[in-house]
């Protein structure tokens, strides 16, 4: 797997179609929600991160309060194909955990010994109860490892191309797989390690974070080959979006959009460089050992 210069921007509406066309999901993968209500977000944001970034690609929303929810009907979802879901966001989220469950069912016990479970998936309007806590679209994807569940408000996704990053389809997939990163780290037994009151450049928290990055890389990598693979030869304009996105989300970028000023010791999830590159890494080589920022020794490959 080689990629050009990752120094261009690919920003904007880069549709295209990432998808295989013509597959059928077999059942229902996502459990919607909707609910109103309020939320209300506290303890250690300090300045760092955007209201809306606090848990994006991996915080700790087990402090956020807020208002119920309702079970959406399934039959709300119009996600029944892939070509659903190269048309919509919300059909998107549920084909690209299908594509991470099949690479990580094959992968995680390949390299590693542990076998891989499926972690659940919620694709949620305005509010949503998890087993962390409520959580608003203003809060942003996040994985929650009490009832090991991964929650998406698509609407979030706006945010990305605001800060920087692209709103094509693999940047919002990119977002997917970093989130069943953390569930691959809770089966590997290491997602605890994450302290975000203690952040830093070396801090725990952000190899966490660079590793999340690098297993999505790794789904990147699987993710267009072999005949049972959904997507499609992904193109380096494509690949391209996810580098952008992981660039824009770095804490050190996050600071400057915020118009302040550039402060590492406060970081929880590493610079855009190294968010980057974390990506990069993962889907150049599909190795776990490549990936292995906390340095446990422990991957066959």
């Amino acid at each position: 797997m080689t990629l050009g210069s990752t120094d261009g921007a690919w920003h904007g509406n880069i549709l295209g179609m990432t998808f295989k066309s013509g597959i059928e999901k077999g059942g229902d993968r996502a459990r919607r929600t909707g609910g109103g209500g309020g939320i209300a977000i506290g303890g250690g944001i300090g300045g760092l991160l955007l209201v809306g970034l606090f848990v994006l690609l991996g915080g700790d929303p087990s402090i956020l309060q807020g208002g119920g929810q309702e079970e959406l009907p399934q039959g709300s979802s119009q996600c029944n194909t892939s070509d659903d879901a190269n048309k919509s966001s919300d059909c998107r989220v549920e084909f690209t955990a299908i594509s991470v469950d099949r690479v990580w069912q094959e992968q995680l016990e390949r390299q590693s010994g542990v076998k891989y479970t499926e972690p659940g998936l919620n694709i949620f309007t305005n509010s949503t109860r998890s087993g962390c806590g409520i959580a608003s679209s203003s809060t942003g994807p996040f994985y929650c490892p009490a009832d090991q569940s991964a929650y998406f408000d698509v609407s979030f996704f706006d945010m990305l191309a605001k800060l920087g990053g692209s709103d094509g389809p693999l940047a919002q997939e990119y977002v997917v797989a970093h989130e069943f990163g953390h569930h691959i780290q809770k089966l590997e037994g290491t997602l605890g390690r994450s302290n975000y009151n203690q952040p830093g450049p070396e801090s725990d928290a952000v190899k966490i974070e660079l590793q999340a990055d690098c297993y999505a890389g790794m789904w990147a990598h699987f993710a267009d080959d072999g005949e049972n693979a959904l997507l499609e030869q992904l193109t380096d304009a494509q690949v391209q979006q996810a580098l952008d996105t992981a660039m824009a989300i770095g804490d050190d970028t996050i600071q400057q959009h915020q118009g302040g000023e550039v402060k590492p010791d406060l970081w929880t999830h590493g610079s855009g460089k190294q968010r980057k590159q974390a990506f990069l890494t993962g889907y150049q080589h599909g190795s776990m050992k490549k990936c292995d920022y906390l340095e446990r020794g422990v991957y066959k490959y």
